[in-house]
């Protein structure tokens, strides 16, 4: 063979068939030993779940709101519309009947005087104020009640001592006075307010009850000669006499109690009132709407102007 041929076969790296892949192509250094492979000792740890965005979870609940703002809504009108026909059941039998007849303060027949209202807070108030409308008719029973317990109170202060036949006095008349005034006066105005929607009763009941509220106050306080067994009489007449003191003692406590429910009540219908879409323009506008369609307004009205033609007249001729 050649020389030169020779030389190159030699250089030449060898081909895959003279490869040993267990051959290393670094020889290891006398005396060591190949390195074993590293091993971490610690366990895997595996990722918790990711949780999803907030945005999502935002999302979710707007929607979960909105459906039982929607479901809110749809049985308020299915209520609405089970009163409505309700009430138009009502008003066709009472019509079959011969139209709604008075029927307040239940009175026998054979009285000489009859009902001088209708009063059915089944039928007239809507079902969202039949409650408030109860309480407050309970309330003036409770009212009643009271000024009644006062009229005994005052009798029995009256006969431990003489000198009292003014607060026995006042205090027959507080009951005969009170007691049909302030079912006209304040709970009236309220049922029909809560009957019709009415801004205007529902004024003249804000300032009734008020004025309520500082007599049951008054009265509470007992000042001796106003005829109500408050606190200040009747420590006056627990000093006189131990039994009738503790009469009167339970009677002013009852007037504590009216005056307590009662500003409880009144902020209660404030709060439905507002609710109601009820205003002061309003009750302006239905003020001089019912002015204006009163019988006895509109014939006055028709009389002045005409007396006040037939003077102008009179002066031109």
């Amino acid at each position: 063979m050649d020389p030169s041929v020779k030389q190159v076969t030699q250089a030449a790296p060898p081909g895959l068939e003279d490869y040993n892949p267990f051959t290393d192509a670094n020889p290891t250094p006398s005396g060591m030993g190949p390195k074993a492979p590293a091993f971490n000792a610690q366990p895997a740890i595996m990722k918790p779940t990711e949780e999803p965005p907030a945005y999502s979870q935002v999302q979710t609940q707007e929607q979960s709101r909105a459906a039982m703002e929607l479901l809110r809504r749809q049985e308020e009108l299915e209520r609405k519309a089970a009163e409505l026909d309700r009430r138009e059941r009502e008003m066709q039998s009472l019509s079959a009947s011969g139209g709604r007849k008075n029927n307040w303060p239940p009175l026998p027949e054979q009285f000489p005087v009859g009902p001088c209202f209708y009063h059915d807070i089944t039928v007239d108030i809507p079902v969202e104020f039949q409650k408030t409308v109860k309480i407050m008719y309970y309330l003036w029973m409770f009212h009643t009640g009271t000024l009644l317990a006062n009229l005994f109170g005052c009798l029995a202060w009256f006969c431990v001592d003489a000198s009292r036949g003014v607060d026995f006095g006042l205090a027959m008349l507080w009951f005969m006075m009170f007691t049909p005034c302030s079912f006209v006066c304040w709970y009236r105005p309220l049922y029909g307010a809560f009957r019709s929607d009415s801004s205007f009763r529902f004024f003249i009941f804000f300032f009734v009850y008020i004025c309520q509220f500082g007599i049951y106050v008054l009265q509470s306080i007992g000042i001796a000669g106003w005829g109500a067994s408050g606190w200040i009489s009747a420590l006056t007449g627990l000093n006189r006499n131990i039994p009738v003191g503790i009469i009167m003692i339970l009677i002013a406590a009852l007037f504590t109690s009216l005056a307590v429910m009662s500003l409880i009540m009144f902020k209660k219908v404030h709060g439905m009132y507002r609710t109601t879409g009820a205003s002061f323009e309003k009750a302006q506008q239905e003020f001089a709407t019912g002015v204006m369609s009163n019988k006895t307004v509109q014939t006055a009205a028709a009389n002045a102007a005409s007396g006040a033609a037939h003077e102008a007249f009179k002066e031109q001729i």
